[in-house]
């Protein structure tokens, strides 16, 4: 009789779960060695990323067992987040926005239950060897309730804070994110020659990559040891298509070398944008929504999609003779790690953990773990140096 793996496997699998040979045993005397498995979210099918990095565990998990430890090692899922809110949404064809909030909490709690069964049985079929008595989910009554107690805890510890701020914003998903939640991705984009007109009505050629944030221009920077420039700090540009004027001025984070030296600050194009806001206390004009869209303040883009505006105030200006030039690139953008979407900057209030200050002590506990391989200690010191602002935990759900 020839032999059928996938007969094979399901027969063991229900002994193994029979037998309880991976159970933990909290009455045991042996000692114990502990998994802090990270839940997979529940996003979609399982792929080969799982498999590779959940094998990773179970080979440690399998040889500190023949070594006679007792191994804590429980498995759980993770559907409460962004994620499986996209994925009950893409099944059963709704728009979490334009349902009742408890109608679609209810929905995503039922479709799970119809999913989760399937889901979880991949990592069965792998052989991960965890106590599968040991399940959890992070939307379960328990998980909830630690999350809540520790919510509640930071905050007495005054690591915990609400504030009206500028911060990265998901306008697929339509929520504030951290900044572990995002990545560089290079995209095709086109850098362009704009015309400003000074006071004397001569021109002053600015070049950007987002000519749609024009409206929401407050000013105009070159770096103060620059000579092209320096005669003009003080004085005003004319904003091309939305004529308004904006003050120029000196600052040393304005780069000579890119572009044509000189550069406008908009509410918000990039970090750099919020650091002149804040440093300079420039007013705040707000041209996108949180669902990627032109404001009123766009006059006639308004309610265009951004890539849209871009397009047609580039189109625009090139007619009235203020585009001088346009050339194509390809640059890094930071984009949402879970939709792809190019991130915006928004003003909104949100929810954040403080933990700047720590750097130092990230650092030192870095220092006392044994990395495998060694190298990877590097990558943890350059994210940790890389910490740019507080955690921000709030989610627009």
């Amino acid at each position: 009789m020839a032999y059928d793996h996938r007969v094979a496997e399901e027969k063991w699998q229900k002994k193994w779960e029979e037998w309880g040979i991976y159970r933990f045993d909290p009455e045991s005397d042996r000692p114990v060695y502990s998994i802090d498995t990270p839940p997979p979210t529940v996003s979609g099918a399982m792929h080969l990323g799982h498999a590779f990095s959940y094998s990773q565990m179970d080979f440690v998990a399998r040889y500190k067992r023949m070594r006679g430890h007792n191994l804590f090692y429980p498995f759980g899922t993770d559907d409460n987040g962004l994620p499986t809110e996209r994925l009950i949404e893409s099944i059963k064809g709704v728009k979490a926005t334009e349902m009742d909030r408890m109608e679609f909490i209810q929905l995503c709690l039922s479709t799970l239950e119809e999913i989760r069964p399937e889901f979880v049985q991949g990592w069965k079929d792998i052989g991960i060897s965890a106590d599968w008595g040991l399940y959890y989910s992070t939307i379960d009554d328990h998980c909830r309730r630690i999350s809540q107690k520790s919510f509640l805890e930071l905050y007495r510890m005054g690591r915990e804070y609400r504030k009206e701020t500028p911060f990265v914003w998901c306008p697929t998903c339509q929520t504030a994110i951290a900044q572990v939640e995002m990545e560089d991705r290079e995209i095709k984009s086109s850098f362009n020659d704009i015309v400003f007109r000074l006071e004397d009505g001569s021109s002053l050629v600015i070049a950007t990559t987002r000519p749609e944030m024009l409206p929401a221009c407050v000013a105009v920077f070159a770096h103060p040891e620059d000579e092209r420039y320096r005669h003009l700090f003080g004085s005003k540009a004319r904003v091309p298509v939305f004529d308004f004027e904006v003050p120029i001025l000196p600052d040393e984070k304005a780069d000579p070398g890119k572009g044509t030296g000189i550069v406008m600050c908009c509410t918000f194009g990039d970090m750099t944008d919020i650091e002149w806001y804040l440093e300079h206390n420039l007013p705040l004009k707000e041209a996108i929504t949180p669902d990627g869209r032109m404001t009123e303040l766009a006059g006639k883009y308004q309610g265009m999609t951004i890539k849209e505006a871009r397009e047609r105030i580039i189109r625009d200006m090139e007619e009235a003779g203020l585009l001088v030039g346009s050339r194509d690139i390809t640059h890094h953008v930071n984009v949402h790690e879970r939709c792809g979407t190019e991130i915006e900057i928004l003003n909104t209030k949100q929810w954040f953990i403080r933990y700047l200050d720590l750097k130092e002590e990230f650092l030192k506990a870095g220092r006392e773990i044994k990395w495998f391989p060694e190298h990877m200690r590097n990558r943890y010191d350059n994210w940790v140096h890389g910490l740019r602002w507080d955690w921000c935990i709030s989610r627009q759900r």
